[in-house]
């Protein structure tokens, strides 16, 4: 595989966490492309499960820019899925997937930086437990525990919603997440 194949193999997916994680395409971008220049710096033939290892990247230089940043703003829009997906669903589903995608999207950004993480990975970018752990080098308990609790989190604000109403823009019983829906991703 040369450089550029394999550009065009992760790219997406490299860019889809950043933006997960940052929420600013401009940043996502930047990310991304520091990303690659990372992984062109190294012997990346020799890496035996090349996507984790470019997704641990991702992951500790958009953990790294936020830190630099020191911001936490709620921006931007869900990155769609590619065309050809979009296509074969009918459009009353698409819709309501992004109804879906953009409220959990939300909710997930309420949620503290290392929780944040580990949840996009596992259910925005559908790693197991062992993946994430390998990403964030921390033990798989801890993501675990980071899962469980980014879980109870969003209930509570998925709780707390309810009973003040929910946004002063949504309309009784539209945009909801059902948290089991969050759970079986």
């Amino acid at each position: 595989m040369t450089e550029k194949e394999l550009f065009e193999t992760y790219q997406k997916e490299i860019y889809r966490t950043c933006y997960y994680m940052l929420r600013r395409s401009a940043d996502a971008e930047d990310v991304c492309q520091e990303v690659f220049i990372t992984v062109f710096r190294h012997d990346w033939q020799k890496v035996e499960f090349l996507k984790t290892w470019l997704i641990k990247i991702a992951m500790n230089h958009c953990l790294n820019h936020l830190k630099k940043e020191n911001s936490f703003i709620l921006k931007g829009r869900l990155l769609w899925q590619n065309a050809t997906d979009r296509a074969e669903k009918p459009i009353e589903d698409i819709v309501e997937q992004k109804e879906t995608e953009v409220e959990y999207v939300g909710l997930l950004h309420q949620l503290p930086v290392k929780i944040r993480a580990v949840m996009s990975l596992r259910y925005l970018n559908e790693c197991n437990l062992n993946e994430i752990a390998a990403i964030l080098n921390i033990p798989t308990g801890t993501v675990k525990s980071r899962l469980n609790k980014g879980l109870q989190m969003m209930r509570k604000i998925i709780s707390a919603n309810d009973y003040t109403g929910g946004e002063s823009n949504e309309r009784p019983g539209k945009g909801r997440t059902n948290v089991n829906s969050v759970t079986e991703r």
